[in-house]
């Protein structure tokens, strides 16, 4: 019983959160309220503060979620792999993640930007556990002699992140007829041209 009920909770979660980043992302975090978010998710008000204690509350558990699942599918994508095809199966994991969660990508482009929100240090947190995993693929590299030994790890793991994040949204919104193969292709470009 306890895990129906739990399945349950995690299905009504789930609901929750996809219903909160379309709203947050169509209309800014400001202007959604707790009853849009209860609406899109086909549940009464009050199962959302069961779930989560305060809208904001519903934001951070967002993000961790978010970026959790984006750590999650960089770490089973560079599994086992050398340097040079794990930074290619980063790029390619990223780009597939913010095809799949396109409104959760323009949330966490925007946000980042934004340093008066109650959830900034939540965001610098999940930031650089996904980073950190790009940042381990990177220094094996540097390790390995697969890229320069100059290389500044958290540099150049914080531009593969950003420049995967603004180049996936840019395409998914001003060029979503163009296959992922061609963005992959063009952003390991950039990056075998660098290393």
């Amino acid at each position: 019983m306890t895990d129906g009920r739990s399945r349950r909770r995690e299905d009504t979660r789930q609901r929750l959160y996809e219903a909160a980043v379309e709203l947050i992302a169509e209309q800014g975090f400001s202007a959604t309220t707790v009853d849009d978010i209860a609406l899109r998710a086909k549940v009464a008000k009050g199962t959302v503060y069961y779930n989560f204690k305060s809208k904001n509350d519903l934001f951070e558990e967002l993000l961790r979620h978010g970026i959790g699942l984006l750590t999650a599918a960089f770490r089973q994508a560079v599994e086992g792999l050398p340097p040079r095809e794990a930074v290619g199966a980063l790029i390619r994991t990223q780009l597939e993640y913010i095809r799949r969660y396109q409104a959760f990508a323009q949330l966490l482009l925007s946000e980042m930007w934004r340093t008066n929100r109650e959830w900034h240090q939540t965001l610098i947190l999940l930031r650089e556990q996904a980073i950190g995993v790009i940042a381990e693929t990177v220094q094996a590299g540097v390790d390995s002699g697969d890229l320069p030994g100059d290389l500044d790890v958290r540099v150049a793991s914080a531009a593969l992140f950003g420049v995967g994040l603004v180049v996936a949204v840019d395409w998914l919104v001003f060029q979503p007829e163009r296959p992922i193969e061609d963005v992959e292709e063009s952003l390991l470009a950039i990056v075998r041209r660098v290393g």
